[in-house]
């Protein structure tokens, strides 16, 4: 008698586009209640990713929550390698999925650290509440 064993084997997951993934990360953001929310284009401009999002929180509360909640929007795409910086404090949270990396802040560290002007030749000085910019990197 021969038994003979056969074993399926899991196809592999396709993972998101990059557009996918920034724009869950836009609606899970969004659904959270983040504030002056800003995503810009680095495709073509950077090695690092192809967007970045920044928002705010109003409290280390709200954005350790954000940040939970967007890591496990993005782990649920296949997305299995997401770094989480600075989630302890909550003052700033950097998620780096691969294809796009999202900072979120409370209102005051963002404001410092302005990260928005690093990235961008026309960088507005407070990004306006409601909806979210969607601007293009400097040539870095």
């Amino acid at each position: 008698m021969t038994i003979s064993t056969h074993r399926q084997t899991a196809k592999p997951s396709r993972l998101p586009e990059p557009e996918d993934l920034e724009r869950l990360a836009i609606q899970s953001l969004e659904d959270d209640k983040a504030l002056d929310i800003v995503s810009i284009d680095l495709a073509g401009k950077s090695a690092l990713a192809d967007s970045m999002i920044i928002a705010s929180g109003t409290s280390a509360r709200q954005v350790a929550a954000m940040a939970e909640h967007l890591v496990e929007k993005i782990k649920k795409t296949g997305v299995k390698s997401v770094k989480v910086e600075g989630k302890s404090n909550a003052d700033w949270v950097l998620i780096d999925a691969g294809d796009i990396v999202v900072h979120l802040f409370r209102p005051e560290v963002r404001e410092f650290y302005n990260i928005e002007k690093m990235w961008l030749l026309d960088a507005p000085s407070g990004a306006a509440g409601g909806g979210v910019k969607t601007l293009n990197a400097a040539g870095v």
